[in-house]
This record gives C-alpha cells, structure tokens and sequence, in this order.
C-alpha cells in the first residue's frame, strides 16, 4: 500500500469523493485558502490565546470538507483537475506501474513540500514571519510542481488504461 494511499484513507477519499475533489473550486480554494488559514490560525494565538483552537479547528474542519463540498465537475479536462485525477493514478502505482521517469520525481517533490511544511511549523512556533513566509514558499512550490507532475502522468497514464481514460470528460 502507498503512503498516498494511506493519507487517502486517513481523510475517506472514496470514488465519489475523489470525483468531486476533481472540481476545479474544490482543487483551487483547497490549495489557495488551506495553508494560508492554518497558518493564520496558528499565529492568532497570540491575540487569541487558547481560543485560537477554534478558528485552527474550522480551518481542519474545512481542508477534510473541501473535497466533499463541491459536485462532480461538468469537466476535468483542465489542469487542477487533471492534477487530482493524477494524484488518483500515483497512489494506484503499487497496483498499476507508472513509467519509469515518474517513479522518483514525485518523492523528491513531496520531500521538498514536507521540508517546507517543517520550516511553516518552526516558524510558527518561533512566530518568525521569514521562516514562515521560506516555509510557505518552499511549500507551494514544491506542491505547485507536484501538481503539474501528476499532470503529466495522467496524461501519459490515461493512454494505456481504459479505466484512467474514463476519468476525463
């Protein structure tokens, strides 16, 4: 089992959940509001103290909602949706290969995500705006390119598989 499919399980992606996540709203506002909320949550302790659990809480409560919000989209010929149909094939690579040329690209971009992931955390707690502000940017450009990847994999993917090329109307 992968670990994307572990993550997947930990938040119940079922079929209609990833069909609805494939929304262009749901991809976009997830990716545009997710990080900066949690960590404007995150950094209201200091005018919020304790109660700052609540606003961290509707931002957790909204990132596990987001996917499930939003209908199936009329389309998921664009790139957002593109991206989460290709998420979808590479938490599938233990059941069905992916092209040599994918297999390691994508861990180096997740790495790259998680270590800016680590550097919002210590910024946050050291409340160091620049570390955050490194962290947020190491972040997103290495899900931004993630992304794109996951992208491109689709598209190759959906050549050889009936099921993948379903996915696309």
């Amino acid at each position: 089992m992968t670990f994307e499919r572990k993550v997947a399980g930990i938040f119940n992606m079922s079929e209609t959940t990833w069909e609805r996540h494939a929304n262009p709203w749901s991809g976009w506002t997830r990716i545009i509001t997710g990080l900066p909320l949690l960590i404007l949550g995150f950094w209201s302790r200091i005018w919020l103290g304790w109660w700052a659990l609540i606003p961290i809480g509707i931002v957790l409560l909204w990132i596990w909602l987001n996917p499930r919000i939003f209908p199936k989209p009329r389309s998921t010929n664009n790139w957002i949706s593109k991206s989460v149909l290709g998420e979808r094939v590479w938490l599938n690579r233990d059941k069905i290969s992916v092209p040599q040329h994918h297999r390691r690209v994508p861990n180096i971009l997740s790495a790259i995500s998680a270590l800016g992931g680590v550097l919002v955390i210590w910024g946050l707690v050291t409340l160091n705006i620049w570390i955050t502000v490194l962290g947020t940017t190491l972040h997103y450009s290495g899900k931004l390119w993630y992304l794109d990847r996951m992208v491109w994999l689709y598209e190759e993917m959906k050549e050889t598989n009936a099921d993948y090329r379903s996915w696309l109307y």
